[in-house]
């Protein structure tokens, strides 16, 4: 069997990855682990690989809601084809222990998803945000991406059938400001920027059976989201979309409460955690079944997707009134 070896790791160890040519093929049903899984988008994403019938480990911080959520995929898809444990991914001994769990649950992981994220259920001006905010958004959504990508490469690497790993982006990602909400939009770009950092370490490295990737699930209907039409202070990130879609050119856009500007946003723009869990996971699992080693941003809300909507909207009174009353 060929193999390929890398620089050391920070033991000074020789890390081995198998040949792209000589590793086993990735087939269903697929391994899959997804972090901050035990509600909203995470748990979507869960359903829907149980529905596709892969083995699926979940995981948070609260060992409550991993209790709740295990049972409740364990009542509609079967005892055996999905675990959960408690997890803090800003201690790197939690995601090692969820390397260890996940190897004894499974044995090895094919698909690897970067969920859990926090801003720290605060919308206010940088200078009026709390050092424990602060922490709390950028130790989970920067420190907690890195300890996780790392442990789930160095996890993938001997991995006979190799893995791919997605990274959740968010708002801000894009580079464009999120006011009141910085902190979490300067870390959600960092997202971008860390997948592109990893993608020519191992292209570097010219690893081939290891792949990370971008995923973009656009506008959720959370509870947090639905929050947002109905507050003042809330209510003014929304701004941020007048910028991506150049409405401030619209007389809507400028003639319009950002209360009604976020409830328009809303009806218009945002899915259920189901709906979108239900394009991108079909999306996610096609990448190992065609063999395809190459990085890819795989987006439920594109460009495209979002001026066709607010074009509907503005043309035939589409979508108006779907979540939120505008009126």
């Amino acid at each position: 069997m060929k193999l390929g070896f890398r620089a050391g790791n920070q033991n000074g160890s020789v890390i081995m990855a198998l040949d792209s040519d000589k590793r086993e093929p990735m087939v269903s049903p697929y391994n899959v682990l997804i972090t901050g899984s035990t509600k909203g988008i995470g748990y979507a994403f869960a359903r829907e690989f149980l529905k596709a019938g892969d083995n699926v480990i979940i995981c948070s911080r609260s060992a409550e809601r991993v209790e709740s959520a295990t049972q409740n995929l364990r009542e509609e898809f079967g005892e055996q084809r999905v675990w959960g444990t408690t997890c803090n991914v800003r201690e790197g001994k939690d995601v090692k222990a969820l390397v260890a769990f996940a190897r004894e649950k499974l044995k090895y992981i094919d698909i690897w998803i970067n969920n859990a994220g926090s801003n720290a259920y605060s919308y206010r001006p940088l200078a009026e945000t709390s050092d424990e905010d602060l922490i709390e958004v950028v130790t989970t959504n920067t420190l907690g991406l890195m300890i996780c990508c790392r442990e789930a490469i160095n996890m993938m690497l001997n991995q006979p059938r190799g893995g791919h790993i997605f990274n959740m982006d968010g708002a801000g990602s894009d580079g464009r400001p999120t006011p009141r909400f910085a902190a979490y939009g300067a870390t959600k770009r960092s997202v971008v920027h860390l997948t592109k950092s990893l993608q020519a370490e191992l292209r570097m490295q010219d690893v081939k059976n290891v792949v990370v990737h971008n995923l973009s699930p656009g506008m959720v209907t959370t509870d947090l989201l639905m929050a947002g039409a109905t507050t003042k202070q809330v209510g003014e990130e929304w701004q941020i979309f007048n910028i991506f879609f150049f409405l401030q050119d619209f007389e809507y856009a400028t003639k319009t409460s950002l209360q009604m500007q976020a409830k328009f946003f809303i009806n218009v723009l945002a899915e259920p955690a189901e709906v979108v869990a239900e394009y991108l996971i079909p999306n996610i699992r096609s990448i190992p079944s065609n063999g395809s080693t190459k990085p890819t941003y795989i987006r439920f809300l594109t460009g495209l997707k979002a001026y066709s909507q607010i074009f509907s909207r503005f043309a035939f009174g589409a979508r108006r009134n779907r979540y939120m009353l505008e009126d």
